[in-house]
C-alpha cells in the first residue's frame, strides 16, 4: 500500500535534506517536524530518514532518540 504524503511531510523531508550537514540543526528540525505531523506521518518520516540517510549513523541516532 502506497502512503499518500501530505504537503507537511514533503516539506519536512526537504528541510531535513537541506540541514543534514549539521546534526544539531537536523535534530532541531526533526523535533519541529514531529510536533506538526500526525503519528502516521511521523512513522513515515522515521522510515524515510532511516532509508535516505542509511550511511549517516549520526543522523540515524537522532531519529531513534525521538
Amino acid at each position: 500500500m502506497k502512503l499518500i504524503m501530505s504537503k507537511n511531510l514533503n516539506y519536512y523531508k526537504q528541510v531535513l535534506e537541506k540541514v543534514s550537514f549539521d546534526v544539531t540543526l537536523f535534530k532541531k528540525e526533526l523535533e519541529k517536524a514531529f510536533s506538526y505531523l500526525t503519528p502516521n506521518e511521523q512513522q513515515a518520516l522515521r522510515r524515510w530518514v532511516n532509508d535516505f540517510f542509511s550511511d549517516r549513523i549520526d543522523l540515524q541516532r537522532v531519529i531513534f532518540s525521538n
